[in-house]
């Protein structure tokens, strides 16, 4: 008989976080393929596998000594089905890493990254890690944490105990910064990406793959960064990839098991942005759906928002848990509208990311959730906070796009209205609980 092993078993999971990640076309957590779902079949005997029935007893009474033994055997043959199961799963893993190897990072100099947040940094380190003589430049606005990165190698505002690769260089000039770079991280906030980049634009080559780390949509005009970024260089062409799925810079810059989907058009580019961030702790899978990818990104900030409140309110785990499914269903109802498949949203960079940002308090968007509901204003959060919270402005672009795409959405409109101080976080609870009560599709 055979036996499958599928690739979103809790086998392929576990091996998946520690096995140098193979090239896949793919968003499920964490070793599917929404296209071509690779199935690892291990062929083995039928008197390999256990008798299905007990041992017969005599007339008697008695049984033969022997066969008390038979309980043990059984559960030795299974141990031994899963340990060759397990080591063809690990040899073919192996197998397929050593065919699709590419010299991708080998030919790769110099990457830039633009911004100095805690993500721009936690990805400038990690891809300096990677390879000792690559040069990572970091472009920023401040000259005091660009200070700190070239005399301390560290950033001062953001992770000041922790010390960067001394390959990592930090420069307030956009020429130096992107002059012969390979690749371009962007780290920007959505909302001021547009113009950052705008005015950096003389200095970015036509042919500079551009990889978005920025999670949102721009609040006037709806767009997404594979929008922003090629209508701001004013190049239709501008290679883009989009990076999403749950990780907090602080674990990345811990070195944690983390995986995280790169998505674009092109399929080249996004095996090369593969080979170029993959390592044995940061596993990169790939999808051509990036629309999926960006709106499920952008609006799962807006979900923690939602989650935050519940928890600041106090309201107990089962509207905790009764508020992020009806806030995932409302997400997959609008990306698909959108043209994103179901596959992306139920995946790593959708439901994987939305539950890292709503059920972990290292969540910005969570904390300023969190305040509302425990009754602070919100322009009193956002002064107090060092970092953006992308939710706060994405949540405005969610009635729009509601009423675009003729969705509705009534948890995320409720975080749009207690964000533009319509609703109180405790009326919001009371109307969203006196929602008709409709058969669940």
């Amino acid at each position: 008989m055979a036996l499958k092993i599928e690739d979103n078993s809790i086998l392929t999971m576990t091996m998946a976080l520690f096995e140098a990640p193979p090239s896949f076309n793919c968003n499920y957590p964490l070793f599917a393929s929404s296209r071509n779902t690779s199935t690892v079949v291990i062929s083995c005997s039928a008197s390999s596998l256990p008798p299905p029935s007990s041992p017969k007893i005599p007339e008697g009474g008695t049984t033969n000594p022997n066969s008390l033994n038979t309980a043990p055997d059984r559960s030795r043959d299974r141990r031994k089905v899963v340990r060759l199961a397990w080591e063809k799963l690990v040899r073919w893993s192996r197998s397929w890493r050593s065919k699709n190897r590419t010299d991708v990072l080998q030919q790769t100099n110099k990457v830039v990254v633009l911004g100095g947040g805690s993500f721009g940094t936690a990805m400038a380190a990690h891809v300096a890690n990677r390879k000792a003589d690559l040069e990572v430049h970091m472009l920023l606005r401040d000259p005091l944490v660009c200070q700190s990165i070239n005399d301390d190698h560290c950033n001062c505002k953001y992770f000041p105990e922790y010390k960067l690769p001394d390959n990592v260089i930090a420069t307030t000039d956009p020429k130096t910064a992107l002059i012969g770079a390979d690749y371009c991280l962007h780290a920007v906030p959505v909302q001021f990406s547009s113009s950052f980049l705008e005015g950096i634009s003389e200095f970015v080559d036509p042919g500079l793959p551009f990889i978005s780390l920025s999670k949102g949509l721009e609040l006037n005009t709806l767009r997404m960064m594979s929008q922003i970024i090629p209508q701001a260089l004013k190049n239709p062409r501008q290679p883009f990839v989009a990076l999403s799925g749950p990780s907090f810079a602080l674990e990345l810059m811990n070195k944690l098991p983390t995986a995280m989907v790169v998505a674009s058009k092109d399929k080249k580019l996004a095996n090369a942005t593969q080979q170029l961030l993959a390592s044995s702790h940061l596993r990169i899978s790939t999808s051509s759906d990036v629309t999926g990818v960006e709106i499920a990104g952008a609006l799962k900030n807006v979900l923690a928002i939602a989650a935050g409140i519940v928890e600041g309110m106090h309201l107990g785990n089962n509207s905790m848990a009764a508020l992020v499914a009806q806030g995932c269903s409302e997400i997959r109802w609008l990306a698909m509208k959108m043209g994103a498949k179901p596959a992306t949203i139920t995946g790593l960079s959708g439901t994987g990311d939305i539950m890292l940002t709503c059920f972990v308090n290292l969540s910005r968007n969570k904390t300023v959730g969190v305040r509302l509901g425990s009754g602070e204003q919100l322009d009193d959060i956002l002064n107090s906070m060092n970092q953006v919270a992308e939710g706060v402005s994405t949540a405005g672009a969610v009635i729009a796009l509601a009423q675009k795409y003729k969705v509705k959405m009534p948890v995320l409109t409720a975080v749009a209205r207690i964000i533009d101080n319509e609703l109180t976080p405790k009326k919001a609870v009371l109307e969203l609980m006196r929602l008709p009560q409709v058969e669940e599709v």
